[in-house]
This record gives structure tokens, sequence and C-alpha cells, in this order.
């Protein structure tokens, strides 16, 4: 059953341009009711248990050039591009909640991040977001000094939520 709040993370996901399927998942996944196939979403809303892992492993795709993105299946391997696009995908959802009017606690919930929620969680609301230098370098955002430089809009505001190049 689609919930309001899978609901809006969808249709974010749609006005991004991020692609998802709703449709049972068999096998099994590493996040409940949550795959990745050829740089899609596949959302299993029965087996969902935690909504904001939608945010989480689409901060995957959005972080990645289109090419890789074509690419991700399954699990990821734990590679730099997908280790450092880990720690991006924190800081892109971290901003996607924010965007969207949803407790941050939703992504950095207690059910996930190997007991690590709280730290992770703690550095964004105490004006430490890991991950930000890393999207910055990808132009999707700028840091607050950098913002203040340029007269611009710091995180967690977005210049552009997918990555195109």
């Amino acid at each position: 059953m689609e919930t309001p709040v899978v609901e809006i993370i969808t249709n974010f996901l749609k006005t991004i341009g991020l692609e998802y399927t709703l449709r049972t998942i068999y096998e099994p996944t590493l996040l409940p009711g949550i795959a990745l196939e050829n740089g899609r979403l596949i959302i299993d809303t029965e087996k969902l248990t935690y909504p904001g892992d939608l945010l989480h492993e689409a901060g995957h795709l959005a972080v990645v050039s289109p090419d890789v993105r074509k690419t991700m299946s399954g699990e990821l391997p734990a590679i730099d591009l997908h280790q450092g696009g880990e720690i991006m995908a924190f800081a892109w959802s971290y901003a996607a909640c924010i965007h969207l009017g949803l407790d941050p606690g939703l992504v950095f919930h207690q059910g996930g991040y190997q007991g690590r929620s709280n730290g992770i969680l703690d550095n964004f609301l105490n004006g430490r977001p890991i991950g930000v230098p890393g999207l910055q370098w990808l132009g999707m955002t700028f840091e607050q000094k950098n913002a203040e430089k340029l007269n611009t809009l710091a995180y967690p505001n977005m210049l552009f939520w997918v990555r195109e190049k």
C-alpha cells in the first residue's frame, strides 16, 4: 500500500527525473522493499519498511553520471565510486527531506546505518553536513562559505537534483 510519505517521495522522484517502478520484489534485497535495476528504483510498497530509504537510494542514483546510473543494479559494489556516493547520498537525502518538508529522521532512522543514524543526523542538525563538499564539487549545491562569496543560497538548497554529466 502506498502511504502519503511514499507518494510525496515518488512524486518528487518523478519531478526530478529519477525513474522508479512500483511492483512486487521477489528476490532478497539489501533494504526491504527497494531494489536497483538498471538505474531505476524498484519499490515494493508491501515490503517497504522505511520510506526514507527511498530517498537515500535515490541519492545514490542522483550523484552519479547518467552512464554510470544506467548500470546500477542490485547491491552496489564497495568501490571508490560508490563509497564516495554513499557520503553524498547522506547529504542529498537530507536536503531532499528539507525540500519536501519531511523530518530528516525519516532517512536517518534507527533501523539503518549500522547503529550510526543518530550520529549522522546530529552532524546535519548541528551544521556539520557531511557529503556536501562532494555535492559542491559536482556543482549541485554550495557550502555556506562559498555561497556567501557568490551571494547565492547554500546547502541544503540544491542547484539541481540529478547529475546530468
